[in-house]
């Protein structure tokens, strides 16, 4: 009997041993083979490395890293400082950190992409905000520009979608209005600090990406100097070319691989700016809203390109109906013109690809942005009630995601991408 006590002792001991022993193994991780080539300026087309033409259709992830306000069904409150600034009256900071968070981990997903890629776009354009790579707290976190562009790169390289990184937002603000989230004027124009800030991001990025394929290359400002400052333009006009050329000049000597995108002046339609061409990669790229349809409206990029034996590239266009939209991209297709609609996704909204339901009670948060909160007192007689505002936010979470969006099919359809 003490033998066999023995025995099983030792068995139990020997199992102990080779159960706290084991090391468990890790699963092999799927490596995604990216078979996307750089792409490459040659005349006034777009080649891969292989010289194989390529004609970029994408769309817009608008609204994701740059939330707008109209995009937000809201009027007055119409920049992300200004949406921050709301929504933190609303619920307060901790339920705000909490929405951004929601709001980025929600709104573009992998099944967004996924979803994209099989409809048979094959690019999309990634706006985004400067302060997500500095220390300021933007949209509840500080220096998170690498993880989401990483995040997104990782999905369109696995999904086989080229990606374009859009400066939606520069130092100083380079447009002077809403869209740039500035304070009503250019002044990346009139400041050494901003202009160094946005090269060095620029710098960063290109040292980050030299070696990507999925990107396709730098959108380095977004719609600079609205026509509201015509008076000054020639010499915003000189101040944005100086500015081209110093960020050109300091990202090739760290990437000479990536396309880099030049917007004219004037939101993008102002061809004028480039006094003279500094770069053989480069895409010039116009935006184009609100017209009627005709030859007339883009000559004057057809005679750009012709002239300079450069390609040129609608980066935004769209808002509009689906016929209007229809006619435009015929119309750019004649001209072989790459293009980019925007956008993506909005809510309760034909005028995009994928829509989703405004969530009840979220007209509280939109009369709250039109009310007068111009004091404290204001504020605190407008407010409404902080528990039907935060269900209503975590309802547009939720019915934002891509599971519970649906499809626009004749703005779709117009675009000439596949619907089910």
């Amino acid at each position: 009997m003490k033998n066999l006590i023995n025995v099983l002792i030792a068995i139990v001991f020997i199992s102990m041993g080779i159960s706290c022993n084991k090391v468990p193994q890790k699963k092999p991780e799927n490596k995604v083979i990216n078979t996307l080539s750089f792409i490459k300026t040659k005349g006034t087309k777009l080649v891969d490395e292989k010289g194989n033409e390529i004609f970029l259709k994408g769309t817009n992830l608008g609204n994701w890293l740059v939330p707008e306000g109209y995009m937000f069904k809201m009027e007055q409150v119409n920049s992300p400082r200004k949406i921050d600034e709301l929504l933190y009256e609303l619920v307060g900071p901790d339920s705000l950190q909490v929405f951004w968070k929601g709001f980025l981990d929600n709104y573009i997903t992998h099944d967004d992409i996924k979803y994209l890629k099989s409809i048979g776009v094959n690019h999309l354009r990634l706006p985004f905000h400067y302060k997500m790579f500095t220390d300021d707290l933007y949209m509840g976190e500080r220096n998170a520009g690498f993880k989401y562009f990483d995040r997104l790169i990782d999905w369109c390289r696995e999904e086989q979608l080229y990606v374009l990184l859009d400066m939606h937002c520069a130092p100083g603000g380079q447009t002077g209005d809403n869209i740039d989230d500035s304070y009503g004027y250019p002044y990346l124009f009139k400041s050494k600090s901003s202009q160094d800030l946005m090269t060095k991001i620029w710098v960063d990025i290109a040292k980050k990406y030299k070696d990507e394929p999925v990107v396709i290359g730098y959108d380095i400002v977004n719609e600079p100097i609205a026509h509201y400052f015509n008076d000054e333009l020639d010499e915003l006009n000189h101040q944005l070319y100086l500015l081209y050329n110093r960020i050109i000049k300091e990202v090739r000597a760290v990437d000479q691989k990536h396309i880099i995108f030049l917007n004219g002046s004037n939101w993008s339609g102002n061809f004028d700016v480039f006094e003279e061409l500094v770069d053989d990669n480069v895409v010039y790229e116009f935006h184009k809203y609100w017209f009627d349809v005709n030859q007339e409206a883009i000559q004057v990029y057809l005679d750009f390109r012709e002239k300079h034996n450069v390609p040129i590239y609608i980066g935004e266009t769209g808002e509009n109906t689906d016929e209007w939209v229809m006619d435009f991209r015929l119309l750019l297709d004649k001209h072989a013109i790459n293009w980019c609609f925007w956008p993506y996704k909005k809510m309760n909204n034909t005028r995009g690809i994928m829509n989703f339901k405004e969530p009840e009670n979220y007209h509280l948060i939109t009369e709250y942005a039109k009310s007068d909160r111009s004091t404290y007192a204001k504020v605190r007689e407008n407010r409404p009630d902080i528990v039907k505002v935060q269900k209503a936010l975590n309802q547009y979470l939720e019915n934002s995601l891509y599971k519970n969006n649906f499809v626009n099919k004749g703005y779709t359809k117009a675009l000439n991408f596949k619907v089910d």
